[in-house]
């Protein structure tokens, strides 16, 4: 890992159904800004996360590069309000996404296509596309004790996003940061995950949006302190 790697990178998250503080909004979505000028996801209102970013001292002039994890609205649907701020990020989308949406941006700001794994910046990657039916991909940030891997819906499954992270790049997995998608998955099922997330080597689990909360106390339960809770307002530092 190069010299330029090695600084720590925060990630804070500005979006979610739950949030940590009273003074910051809740709502059904995912965002989170990933050191000081990445934003992965937008929520599904502009309003919302424009609102928590200026309450956590965050200019959304400085957002750099937009990572949209796939095309539901409840990810992509506060990047307008973004870029009628003034701000132009390169928007990193899967190439599966609709190609009026993909036109719409790009006739605002640089929108670049994602089909397999790429370094966004470094030591900040993309896993590519992953999923047939539901196409989306996620966001693996490196730090000195491993993979952080933060998914937004992982609709082709956690496990699979996890694993091709772990392909990809070859580390260990530090912490699973995201929607999990598993509100309506069967107790069985999310055992199996947890028991998967064992041998992959997870060390630390963040569910949170669409995880379902039965699961989420399934995670809480299994990873006792290496559970994290997730809420607008939770910062963590991925050291070097």
């Amino acid at each position: 890992m190069g010299q330029e790697r090695r600084s720590t990178i925060k990630i804070t998250v500005v979006y979610d159904n739950e949030t940590l503080a009273p003074h910051l909004a809740a709502a059904w979505g995912f965002a989170c800004l990933v050191g000081d000028e990445l934003l992965f996801d937008t929520g599904g209102d502009a309003n919302r996360l424009l609102a928590n970013m200026k309450k956590l001292g965050i200019d959304p002039l400085k957002i750099q590069t937009v990572v949209l994890s796939h095309a539901h609205g409840d990810h992509t649907g506060g990047l307008g309000g973004l870029l009628a701020t003034g701000a132009q990020p390169q928007v990193y989308v899967p190439r599966a996404f609709p190609e009026r949406f993909q036109a719409d941006v790009r006739a605002r700001t640089p929108l670049v296509q994602v089909h397999g794994p790429a370094e966004i910046q470094p030591g900040i990657h993309t896993t590519g596309e992953v999923g047939t039916t539901i196409v989306e991909q996620a966001l693996v940030v490196e730090g000195g004790e491993g993979l952080v891997v933060i998914t937004g819906c992982a609709h082709p499954g956690v496990v699979e996003m996890v694993r091709r992270a772990h392909e990809h790049i070859s580390s260990q997995i530090a912490l699973v940061l995201g929607g999990f998608h598993l509100g309506g998955v069967s107790r069985r099922s999310v055992k199996r995950i947890l028991a998967t997330f064992r041998d992959l080597g997870v060390r630390q689990v963040a569910p949170c949006h669409c995880t379902g909360r039965r699961a989420i106390r399934a995670f809480a339960q299994e990873y006792g302190e290496n559970y994290i809770q997730v809420g607008v307002g939770l910062t963590l530092e991925v050291g070097p």
